[in-house]
């Protein structure tokens, strides 16, 4: 997951700059991969990541610095992002994974 920090010079209001996330999947055999998490409300069809020729999967969105959870849903499928070493437990007896953007 890489972050880079975004937002305009020169700005003077103490608004947190947005960063850009990098949501990536290696998934060759997947027809339609989506980002959903506590960014998003959950919404499984918001944030669909583009696949390259290799099968790997991305999307970048900017997030303001804070704690997120997030699953990939992979043709319908969530599933936990399996480079991802953060997890938390969720109320439907799995796990979530958590990206912090500082």
């Amino acid at each position: 997951m890489a972050v880079k920090k975004t937002g305009s010079k020169g700005n003077t209001k103490s608004q947190p700059l947005k960063k850009k996330v990098l949501f990536q999947l290696l998934a060759p055999e997947a027809r339609h991969v989506m980002v959903a998490g506590s960014f998003n409300n959950w919404d499984a069809q918001s944030f669909q990541l583009k696949k390259d020729k290799k099968g790997l999967w991305k999307t970048t969105l900017s997030l303001e610095p804070g704690s997120y959870e997030y699953l990939f849903v992979v043709d319908g499928n969530w599933q936990k992002d399996p480079t991802c070493t953060a997890l938390v437990p969720n109320p439907f007896n799995g796990q979530n994974c958590v990206i912090t953007v500082t």
